[in-house]
């Protein structure tokens, strides 16, 4: 008898998948910068872009995480 998957809450989905961006953003802006993760993790949580991917505006969560931190954060940063 095949096992039956239950539907997961679309909210939770939700926000494992914003734990997992943001995880990602905060990794890669320390590699791609040669920054700490602390340093990383100050300037994702105190931007704009972190905003924005919480508050759901534009639609921007959904963008691919390189893409956000080169574009988005670049502009706000001096790298």
């Amino acid at each position: 008898m095949a096992e039956q998957i239950s539907p997961m809450n679309p909210e939770l989905l939700e926000k494992i998948y914003l734990q997992e961006l943001d995880n990602s953003i905060i990794s890669y802006l320390s590699e791609i910068r040669h920054i700490s993760t602390q340093e990383a993790m100050d300037i994702y949580f105190n931007s704009k872009l972190c905003g924005y991917i919480h508050e759901g505006k534009y639609d921007i969560q959904y963008l691919d995480y390189k893409l956000l931190v080169e574009d988005y954060l670049s502009l706000e940063q001096p790298a």
